[in-house]
């Protein structure tokens, strides 16, 4: 049964990624046939077409190499220059002779083009629009893939909630252990204390696992205020403090005093501080002895926009440093070092984690649901992200070369110059090879990876 569930999470994810892929493709079809460019062909994958049909002036279809998607655009590059001319002619013209390599690579890319020419295209070239109708058709498919992944989000926040940290007890320890000997102790020997340990204040004070925290030092306390209460018992060291809680639904009161050790410096968060080595900073501050347990807690939808806002922001500190880390996934699988569980994943260790979640016994179907849905949100930030990056292919690429058109347009007008003419794409596609060519070598190396040492959520 757990390896039907796991190919069922897999199946469910291949959908996923087919249906993100397949809506980024149509966030750029539908304003670019709004705006009147002809557009030949609407494709999710890549290779030898499999299955296609033809409606209108398009083809719609689906290729062998299911890691991607396009649609073709008549006009997408500008026609050479002849010698002597300061904008470009209307025709698709090529130049008579060429100059290099990179210059016979333009000329074959506009060639190509040409070929997809028909009688009345001449207005229906891409590059003839306006640059803020270019610029909505390129951010036609990330925000297509925002837009999934605001819905998916806020599915999950509203819908599902995410795991908080309560005010109910879930352990209580017997002793206060010193730091760093938590791993040496037998817990089934006196509940791992030694006759020197201090008395734990939690389980001194009379506090036992289902009980519910209500006030400390006077102060109401919140159901999923673990992380306030955390910080006030830190900051309470050495000092007897009333306190307040509820057991079977009565409400019992007691006093008690944190015990001053070294513990973890942490956040307002609630996660451990560590230095620029990755060493955990410790401090000492009060402590009682106890954990907490954990439910999940429905959001508002104004909970969702800044969920959405966290998850951007931690796939772009991912993307801006994608080689170095790439790098270190490859040392990881290559190695006996481990592999770190928040790097960069290929669609491989996607598929494998949604596999890993609904095969697992260890969560409830509401979690798994939860969290099958939230790695598609996941997914399309990062889609989002990704295609946002100013380099060609990508669609950041092309977003950044109408805006470096538009502000060379305007400054030859500021100063009264002849139009310099549209920016021609096909010059940068010596760069775009080497982009494609790294981000191929580097979803290899990620492919690779995931199938020799994947990311493995539950151990």
């Amino acid at each position: 049964m757990s390896v039907l569930l796991f190919i069922l999470g897999v199946l469910i994810m291949v959908v996923a990624v087919g249906f993100s892929i397949g809506l980024h493709e149509v966030g750029h079809l539908l304003p670019a046939k709004r705006f009147g460019v002809r557009v030949p062909q609407y494709m999710i994958g890549f290779g030898k077409t499999v299955f296609s049909f033809k409606r209108g002036e398009t083809e719609y279809g689906f290729k062998a190499i299911p890691l991607g998607g396009y649609i073709s655009m008549i006009g997408m590059y500008p026609p050479a220059k002849n010698k002597g001319d300061v904008g470009a002619t209307d025709a698709p013209i090529l130049r008579k002779s060429s100059t290099g390599m990179f210059q016979q690579m333009a000329d074959e890319a506009r060639h190509a083009a040409a070929e997809q020419l028909q009688p009345g295209d001449d207005d229906r070239l891409f590059y003839k629009l306006p640059v803020y109708k270019r610029i909505i058709i390129m951010l036609g498919g990330p925000v297509m893939n925002l837009l999934i992944g605001v819905v998916m989000i806020g599915i999950v926040t509203v819908g599902f909630g995410a795991p908080a940290q309560t005010t109910t007890v879930s352990e209580v320890y017997q002793c206060v252990v010193p730091l760093g000997e938590e791993s040496t102790r037998d817990a089934s020997v006196n509940n791992g204390c030694l006759p020197t340990d201090a008395p734990g204040p939690a389980y001194a004070a009379g506090l036992r696992p289902g009980d519910t925290i209500t006030t400390f030092d006077g102060a109401p306390v919140g159901d999923t205020a673990w992380v306030e209460l955390t910080q006030a018992i830190r900051s309470h060291a050495g000092t007897a403090v009333p306190l307040t809680y509820m057991r079977d639904g009565v409400e019992h009161s007691t006093t008690i005093t944190p015990y001053k050790t070294e513990r973890p410096m942490i956040d307002a968060n609630g996660m451990a501080v560590t230095d620029a080595q990755g060493k955990t900073q410790t401090v000492d501050v009060g402590f009682i002895g106890m954990g907490s347990s954990v439910k999940n807690v429905k959001g508002s939808v104004t909970d969702v926009l800044p969920a959405v806002g966290t998850q951007i922001s931690g796939v772009a500190a991912v993307v801006l440093d994608l080689p170095a880390r790439v790098a270190q996934v490859a040392k990881a699988a290559f190695s006996d070092e481990p592999r770190d569980p928040n790097g960069p994943i290929s669609v491989v260790g996607v598929g494998r984690i949604a596999g890993e979640i609904s095969a697992t016994d260890l969560i409830g179907i509401n979690d798994k649901a939860a969290s099958l849905i939230s790695l598609i949100g996941g997914l399309n930030i990062a889609l989002f992200v990704f295609n946002l990056i100013p380099l060609l292919p990508l669609d950041g690429g092309h977003i950044i070369g109408a805006l470096f058109e538009s502000v060379r347009r305007f400054f030859a007008k500021l100063f009264r110059r002849p139009d310099p003419g549209p920016v021609d794409i096909a010059k940068m596609l010596p760069l775009t090879y080497v982009v494609a060519v790294a981000m191929m070598l580097m979803g290899a190396v990620l492919i690779y990876a995931d199938i020799v040492k994947p990311v493995n959520l539950f151990g």
